[in-house]
């Protein structure tokens, strides 16, 4: 069911919490953006048939910035404290993409802690990812104590 067509990413994260527990979830997650590899089932898990032209050798790869980027967004999805150090590391990844979706989870996490990350990707070249870091720090304003 997880990686049916009809079911958005959020609902196939949601499942997998469901089925094997959020820590797990959150776990894969963090393997494959700390570079310990993931496997086939997590990756159509985290991105649906997308992840088939990735598995197959298209845009890169395993080895692309798609892996990365459908990690952190499940993050946005499954949450522990432990995936905080990756979700900051992705702010100073190679692709544009990769340093979008951190600031996402950043903002939906409310992470204080990358709040330095987020000022340096206001000055970043990509004009959504510029977008994206000044969302986070309006979040992380608002959810100050």
């Amino acid at each position: 069911m997880s990686s049916e067509r009809g079911l958005t990413p959020r609902q196939r994260v949601e499942f997998e919490c469901q089925r094997r527990g959020e820590k797990r979830v959150v776990e894969e997650c963090v393997a494959l953006l700390s570079g310990g590899g993931v496997d086939e089932a997590t990756l159509l898990m985290l991105a649906g048939p997308a992840a088939l032209n990735v598995i197959g050798g298209g845009e890169g790869g395993l080895e692309g910035y798609w892996p990365r980027v459908w990690a952190l967004r499940g993050l946005l999805y499954a949450w522990d404290a432990s995936a905080t150090g990756v979700v900051i590391s992705g702010s100073r990844d190679s692709h544009w993409r990769v340093r979008e979706m951190s600031a996402k989870v950043v903002a939906r996490r409310s992470l204080e802690e990358a709040h330095d990350a987020m000022t340096t990707l206001l000055d970043d070249d990509v004009a959504r990812v510029r977008a994206a870091a000044e969302r986070a720090l309006i979040r992380l304003v608002h959810s100050a104590p």
